[in-house]
């Protein structure tokens, strides 16, 4: 019989701090939402709410329109 792994529950770090907004010129917290190769993590694995997800997700995009993060890295 297999053992249960007790998991903590994950929390949305923006609710949590209580940000009024993500802003897409903070690139250390977008970079903490991202792999290595450019791609934006979901939700499951960052454990975000959905409501902070979309702008997390709008946050990024503008920010690789602007070039401040790169699209991909190689």
């Amino acid at each position: 019989m297999q053992q249960k792994r007790f998991q903590r529950k994950k929390f949305c770090r923006f609710c949590a701090n209580k940000f009024p907004f993500i802003d897409y010129k903070d690139v250390k917290v977008l970079k903490n939402y991202m792999t290595e190769r450019g791609k934006i993590l979901s939700r499951k694995m960052t454990g975000t709410c959905a409501v902070h997800q979309r702008e997390l997700t709008t946050a990024i995009k503008r920010a690789r329109s602007i070039a401040l993060i790169p699209f991909m890295e190689r």
